[in-house]
């Protein structure tokens, strides 16, 4: 089986590719036999109808595709029985926005959710109340993404218990099934046992433990990444908190994971040479409102935008001449590639652009994002455009289209749509008490905590 979340094995691309600043150009770039073909694949509809269609569309992989048993949303679309635990954190996001935009009623959403978290609490292995990264959609055993990691992933359950908190703050009603929903969701997050990850109490949050292998995957949770959604869950907890120092010692750093440098004229506050891959910008914001983020290394909206401009500025100018970069084609992120899967940035350029990079970025760059849009629909809509959506990625240089659907990379596009058209996810998220706490004692400051 192709992996195609490989977060481990995305920390060593990204640290590879990353940490010299530099661009290479590849040894042999071969010139594309592919010319895009100029005229619209479908009929133009207006800018707000096509973000609607996008959404409705891509929202079928995680309704119509999801677990039968579970309800659960697979890794990708060819995993069968195997789900994952941050691709479905991500699923269950989507299903506010396919309420409050009609695509299904409230009542069949309320019945996904609690087929979802019944599941999750009573037939899901869990490790000091963590989940593993692959589970068994119709049995809640724990499926090892490899040899060592058998066992809890404390990111994927980030993802995970995120989205669960988004659906307890949506399901406010007091009737007797949204009432018991929120029990439940309560229960598997107050069981998340955030601060033994410690390992021995140390000031660092560790990423895996396996029941076999204990503590050998030893990979520390340190920050500029996607990451800082287990930190501010971590210290949000209400039954086991970890304190700032761990925050401070593990995440920022002790401070030394701030940039400060220009790429293309653009200030990026922190992380590593061009920001690295967008996910970077997505994942922990599916929920956490960077407009409301501020501490004294960042305004984490501008982070998020800056890292946003950066991506495309380099794929418009495009250093490498691949052919089809350009300010509509533009995006790269973690994503399937022609011989398997890397996380692409200006640092580690392949030539592969992911829909889910730009689209994943509309409430930093609407306008560049839109004309991503527009390109990816109307003129490589009949290459690209499938049964949940756009396909996973391309390569226009190759050329080469993806027939792959990723759980992880088809969660964000809706719910970043969503949070750029209504902030809907932001708004509900953000509306956790013990989020607003957390954040608080982690020294964020903003008017909005």
């Amino acid at each position: 089986m192709k992996n195609c979340s490989l977060l481990l094995l995305l920390l060593t691309f990204v640290a590879v590719g990353c940490n010299s600043g530099k661009v290479s150009a590849p040894d042999v770039i071969k010139p594309s036999t592919f010319v895009v073909d100029s005229t619209d694949k479908f009929p133009v509809i207006t800018d707000e109808a096509l973000l609607t269609l996008v959404q409705k569309q891509t929202f079928k992989y995680f309704w119509d595709f999801a677990h039968p048993v579970s309800g659960l949303a697979r890794e990708r679309n060819t995993s069968g029985d195997v789900v994952t635990s941050g691709g479905s954190g991500f699923g269950i996001m989507t299903i506010p926005v396919a309420i409050e935009r009609g695509f299904i009623t409230r009542a069949e959403g309320l019945q996904r959710i609690q087929k979802i978290t019944g599941f999750l609490k009573a037939n899901t292995q869990k490790f000091h109340g963590a989940f593993p990264h692959w589970i068994n959609g119709s049995t809640g055993a724990v499926v090892p993404f490899n040899t060592k990691d058998d066992g809890a992933d404390l990111v994927e359950t980030s993802y995970l218990i995120q989205g669960l908190l988004t659906a307890r703050q949506y399901f406010s009603g007091t009737d007797a099934a949204e009432t018991a929903l929120r029990n439940d969701i309560n229960t598997i997050w107050q069981g998340v046992e955030w601060d033994w990850f410690r390992k021995n109490n140390e000031n660092v949050l560790y990423w895996h433990w396996s029941p076999t292998y204990n503590w050998d995957m030893n990979l520390p949770i340190k920050g500029w990444n996607e990451c800082l959604i287990t930190y501010a869950l971590a210290a949000s907890s209400p039954t086991h908190p970890i304190p700032k120092i761990v925050y401070d010692n593990s995440w920022t750093r002790n401070g030394s994971f701030v940039n400060g440098k220009d790429y293309y004229g653009i200030t990026l506050p922190l992380g590593d040479a061009y920001g690295g891959p967008l996910f970077f910008s997505q994942y922990s914001f599916l929920g956490l409102n960077p407009k409301l983020l501020i501490d004294k290394y960042a305004n984490y909206f501008n982070q998020n935008r800056s890292h946003a401009l950066i991506n495309y500025n380099y794929c418009k100018t495009n250093p490498l001449k691949y052919y089809g970069y350009s300010d509509q084609c533009w995006g790269l992120t973690a994503s399937d590639i022609p011989d398997g899967y890397a996380a692409s940035s200006p640092t580690n350029d392949q030539g592969v652009i992911a829909p889910t990079a730009a689209l994943s970025s509309f409430p930093y760059k609407p306008v560049e994002s839109m004309k991503a849009l527009k390109f990816f629909y109307y003129k490589l809509g009949n290459k690209i455009w499938g049964e949940y959506g756009f396909y996973d990625a391309f390569s226009l240089k190759q050329p080469w289209f993806a027939n792959s659907y990723l759980a992880i990379d088809q969660g964000p596009i809706i719910i970043m749509i969503e949070n750029h058209r209504s902030q809907l996810l932001w708004n509900l998220f953000m509306s956790c008490p013990e989020i607003q706490t957390g954040l608080k004692n982690l020294d964020f400051q903003s008017s909005g905590i």
